[in-house]
């Protein structure tokens, strides 16, 4: 699916005439006054489109909504702002585009799975659900700034929502473009995270609501679905909530056997699939019919949005999704979203003192001992409120300081971004420069609760990946999704107060009493997790000549972004943890995402690519 938004204006006929011409895939949906509205390519079963009178609505996506339903609620909206209740009510993941009197509402999903993205072409804007659509239009270049951007790791709102295309805007989470009849536009806040006050009773009541309702968006009748099957609390809670849905025919589980012997998710995967219905496969790869982490790192890719993050796994995606494709299943459902929203970080405490000053003794001394900090350092640490411009001031200063161990605590915002060592001075000293700026400009945080600004955060980062990840699997004929980064489950999970997001006893509390009666006590009881360095030793050892050939010439270097030589050494180097590596993972990313793009750019220009 891929598709542009043009606003109810004369010019709109015009920028569609530009458009490629003779796609045969190209659809267009029009206004009320017959002007182009949407056009793209989509099937029918990713569309849910009513009309009443010149008001029009489309859901692009997966939801539970009925077309009869929609349409009767439609008639009751007088303009776009009214759209708001019946918009958060639909369940499902989808973008949501508004026709009403001239003006046009263009929204996509809190998580950014289902993301907007907008240009000015000629004095009217464009909103399109991928900028590289934008920047195709356009003919506008790479803003080097913003790709800097990703060589960071926990890269910090608003960094993080910058596209990598110059021109091209994100309008962040909880918001919408609202494109305007004389072809301007604005960008309207529509959510924000709610006040943390929900007991656990009232909020696991309206997770697992949430949650039922983001799997059935799923399923149509007779769908045969694929679901991970780790033996981890999140995919296989999906998983028992696929089988409990009526119209999947057929559920296929998936686990892939790890690389470490010491990994017990197997031992908790078999467990959970001896638990599950008849109508029931369980699919294990053994280790022989998986490529090893970082395969393929030297394929060129044709989705040329951004840097995939989670490039190191992706040959691995992409043959799960053979694997699913072969039996059938043309959706797999995976675990993402469930550790941001349910397992607390280690910031988190900061903002649980202030809520429930008594009640967070118990937690702080559980955190205390998990994470081995130093009773001195984690009051001093506690004590400390600075506001969100202060955190990102200060997160310009420790840019380039070496990472901290786990002994030292976080202030209420999460960790501070960081640049590898080998970036270059003058690239890190923009990469500062654009941090100063935020602060200075007054950028506010996601929430006044710096919990609920982190969670929210993590849940953007996450839902990038997803994105992607859906654009890679779909070339096998399986669509990727996360339930867990729902609009409603995320809203109901943000909603639980924070006293009760965490326990001293019990891992993920809220999800685990929501899912109670659904999924097996030992499973949601569980206290061990997975741990999987072991995939990167051997995905290095095995791919490493790959992985010095993308060192060599680099355009991250012709950039001035890096030091090549600096790379090289990095992936040479032994390493006594894995964490010591992941950071050259980001910067992989955005060496094979330039070289996908130099590659298209000569065979578009080259007479070949011209016929």
């Amino acid at each position: 699916m891929r598709f542009l938004v043009l606003p109810d204006h004369p010019l709109s006929a015009a920028v569609v005439g530009g458009l490629a011409r003779g796609a045969p895939e190209q659809r267009i949906l029009s206004h009320a006054s017959g002007r182009p509205w949407i056009v793209g390519s989509w099937t029918n079963e990713d569309i849910l489109t009513v009309s009443h009178g010149s008001r029009r609505l489309a859901l692009l996506g997966c939801m539970t909504a009925q077309a009869a339903d929609l349409g009767r609620r439609l008639d009751q909206v007088r303009d776009v702002t009214g759209l708001d209740p019946l918009l958060r009510s639909v369940p499902g993941s989808y973008h949501a585009v508004a026709s009403i009197d001239g003006l046009v509402r263009v929204q996509g999903s809190l998580s950014g799975i289902r993301e907007v993205f907008h240009t000015t072409v000629d004095g009217i804007t464009l909103v399109a659900d991928r900028p590289d659509t934008l920047a195709e239009l356009t003919g506008r270049d790479i803003d080097e700034q913003s790709l800097l951007c990703h060589l960071m790791a926990q890269q910090p709102w608003p960094l993080s929502e910058r596209a990598v295309w110059r021109d091209v805007a994100c309008p962040g989470p909880g918001r919408y473009v609202l494109l305007l009849p004389d072809g301007g536009h604005r960008t309207v806040r529509w959510w924000a995270p709610p006040v943390p006050e929900t007991p656990i009773a009232q909020g696991t009541r309206r997770v697992r609501t949430a949650l039922r309702d983001a799997v059935a968006a799923r399923v149509r009748t007779g769908t045969t679905l694929g679901c991970d099957l780790s033996g981890g609390i999140d995919s296989t809670s999906l998983a028992f909530l696929s089988a409990r849905e009526e119209r999947c025919h057929r559920l296929v589980t998936v686990r892939r056997e790890a690389e470490d012997p010491a990994n017990d998710d197997a031992v908790w995967a078999r467990y959970a699939a001896g638990a599950l219905p008849t109508a029931h496969e369980a699919v294990v790869l053994p280790r022989s019919e998986v490529p090893y982490s970082f395969a393929d790192q030297l394929a060129l890719d044709d989705d040329l949005e951004a840097p995939y993050a989670w490039t190191r796994a992706k040959a691995v995606t992409a043959q799960v999704a053979q694997h699913l494709a072969t039996r059938g299943v043309r959706t797999h459902l995976a675990g993402h979203g469930g550790d941001e929203l349910f397992n607390p970080a280690p910031s988190f405490y900061h903002s649980l003192v202030r809520t429930s000053p008594l009640g967070s003794l118990e937690h702080l001394r559980a955190a205390r001992s998990m994470y081995r900090w130093p009773l001195g350092t984690m009051v001093r640490n506690l004590l400390r409120a600075p506001t969100y411009g202060r955190w990102l001031s200060e997160a310009a200063v420790s840019l380039t300081q070496p990472v901290q161990g786990p002994r030292q605590p976080l202030s209420g915002w999460g960790h501070h971004p960081k640049l590898p060592a080998w970036v270059t001075p003058a690239a890190a000293d923009t990469a500062r420069a654009l941090l100063h700026n935020a602060a200075e400009q007054g950028t506010a945080p996601h929430s006044p609760c710096p919990a609920q600004h982190e969670v929210l955060q993590a849940v953007r980062q996450c839902g990038v990946g997803v994105r992607l990840t859906d654009r890679l699997t779909s070339r096998a004929g399986v669509t990727y999704h996360a339930p867990y980064l729902d609009d409603q489950v995320v809203e109901a999970a943000l909603a639980v107060r924070l006293l009760d997001r965490s326990s001293p006893r019990h891992t993920k509390p809220v999800l685990a009493a929501a899912l109670r009666g659904t999924v097996p006590d030992p499973i949601l009881d569980r206290t061990t997790k997975g741990e999987f360095s072991a995939e990167v030793y051997a995905g290095v050892r095995r791919h490493k000549r790959e992985l010095l050939e993308l060192a060599d010439g680099m355009l991250l270097a012709r950039l001035g972004l890096v030091d090549e030589a600096a790379v090289r050494a990095v992936i040479l180097a032994p390493h006594p943890t894995s964490r010591t590596f992941i950071p050259m993972v980001f910067t992989l990313a955005c060496e094979s995402w330039l070289r996908s793009l130099e590659s298209a750019r000569t065979r578009q220009h080259s007479p070949e690519g011209t016929r």
